[in-house]
C-alpha cells in the first residue's frame, strides 16, 4: 500500500513524530519494509527452531530444575519471541511512503540534505529516514535525531542552531534532494 495524501505535507510528519500509542503508523519505505520482513522470516524460520532443538536437547539431559542449559534455552526463547512479536507489529502498523510525493521545497522526511557547518566549514549530507532505517555510517539519520530535527521544515539557505551532545552547532542548508 501506498501512501498518497494531497494535504499539508507537514500532517505527514506529525503522525510519525507522534509517540506513545501502539496504534501509531510507521512510515517506512520499501527497502525498510523489506529488511524488517526479512528478520521477521530468519526469526520465524530459522532462530524458533533452533531454539526449539536447543530446548528439546536440554530436556533430554534429565532433571529440569538443575538444568543450566534448559533456564538459558527458554529464557532465550522468550527473548525471540519477544523480539517476532515486536517486528509484527511494527510491520503491521507499517505504511510504505509514496516517494513520488515527496516536496523538496523544504526538508522532510527521505529528503537528503547537504548541510555546511558554519563553524568549521565541513560539508556532510544526510538522508532523512524513520527510526527504524537509521543508520548513521551509510548517512542515514533518523528524522527524529537532533541534527533531523534542526532541519525540518526549513529551506535551501536556512541557517539553523543545532543542539546536539557537544553543544550548539551552526548549520547552512546547500541542497535538498530526494
Amino acid at each position: 500500500m501506498f501512501l498518497k495524501s494531497s494535504g499539508d505535507p507537514e500532517i505527514l510528519l506529525i503522525f510519525l513524530i507522534h509517540k506513545g500509542k501502539m496504534s501509531e503508523v510507521i512510515y517506512v519505505t520499501v527497502e525498510g519494509l523489506q529488511k524488517l520482513k526479512e528478520e521477521l522470516d530468519q526469526l520465524r524460520n530459522v532462530e524458533r527452531p533452533s531454539i526449539s532443538r536447543q530446548i528439546a536437547d536440554a530436556r533430554d539431559k534429565g532433571d529440569l530444575s538443575e538444568n543450566a542449559e534448559y533456564a538459558a534455552a527458554k529464557e532465550a526463547q522468550g527473548m525471540l519471541e519477544l523480539r517476532i512479536s515486536k517486528l509484527e507489529d511494527i510491520v503491521a502498523r507499517s505504511r510504505i511512503l509514496d516517494e513520488s510525493k515527496i516536496d523538496i521545497s523544504s526538508v522532510r522526511l527521505l529528503n537528503r540534505v547537504k548541510i555546511r557547518n558554519k563553524t568549521n566549514n565541513s560539508i556532510m549530507e544526510y538522508l532523512i529516514v524513520p527510526e527504524s532505517e537509521a543508520n548513521f555510517k551509510l548517512g542515514k539519520i533518523a528524522v527524529s535525531s537532533p541534527i533531523a530535527q534542526g532541519l525540518i521544515g526549513k529551506k535551501v539557505g536556512d541557517i539553523v542552531q543545532i543542539k546536539v551532545p557537544s553543544g550548539t552547532i551552526p548549520f547552512e542548508i546547500i541542497s535538498i534532494s530526494i
